[in-house]
C-alpha cells in the first residue's frame, strides 16, 4: 500500500477549478435565458406617414408604415387624431368625421411590419381644433396595449 499514491495537490486544483468554471458557465447561459424572457420590450417605428386627398370621397387618406423593432409583439389599440380618439369623431353634426382601418386591435410580430389607414373628411371642423383643410398639420398618436404612444405629424395635402 506504501507504494501506491494519491493524486497530487496541484491536480487536484485544476480539476476543482476546471469543474468550477464548467459549472459557472452553464449557470451563464441558464441565466440569460431566463433574462432573456423577462426583459422583451416593445417599440414601433413609424417609417413613413403619406397623405393623400380623395376627391372622389371628399377625405384624407393618411397612410402609415410600422415597423416593430422592439423584441415582443406589439398590440396597437388606439388611434388619435389631434389627442382625441378617432371614435370620437364619427358622427359629428358638423361634418368632422374621421375612421381607420386598423378595427378594434392590431397586432404586430417583432421584426414585422403593417399599415394602417386614416380616413379623415374634409373640409371639416373636427372637435376641439380650427377647420381642417389643406394644409393643416394634424398629430396623429397610435396607442399600444403596453402604454407606449407612437406619433406622427402629418400635413394634409
Amino acid at each position: 500500500m506504501q507504494s501506491r499514491k494519491a493524486v497530487s495537490p496541484v491536480i487536484s486544483t485544476v480539476i476543482l477549478v476546471a469543474v468550477a468554471i464548467t459549472v459557472a458557465v452553464a449557470v451563464a447561459y441558464w441565466m440569460g435565458g431566463i433574462a432573456g424572457q423577462y426583459t422583451k420590450f416593445e417599440k414601433v417605428e413609424i417609417q413613413s406617414g403619406i397623405c393623400k386627398w380623395d376627391a372622389t370621397l371628399d377625405q384624407w387618406n393618411v397612410t402609415l408604415k410600422l415597423k416593430n423593432t422592439g423584441t415582443a409583439t406589439t398590440t396597437l389599440i388606439g388611434v388619435f387624431i389631434n389627442e382625441i380618439e378617432v371614435d370620437a369623431y364619427t358622427g359629428q353634426p358638423d361634418g368632422g368625421n374621421a375612421t381607420t382601418d386598423m378595427g378594434t386591435t392590431c397586432t404586430i410580430e417583432s421584426g414585422a411590419t403593417s399599415t394602417i389607414h386614416v380616413f379623415i373628411d374634409g373640409p371639416a371642423t373636427l372637435p376641439g381644433w380650427q377647420s381642417v383643410t389643406a394644409g393643416t398639420t394634424v398629430n396623429i398618436k397610435i396607442h399600444s396595449a403596453g402604454g407606449m404612444d407612437y406619433i406622427k405629424l402629418i400635413e394634409l395635402v
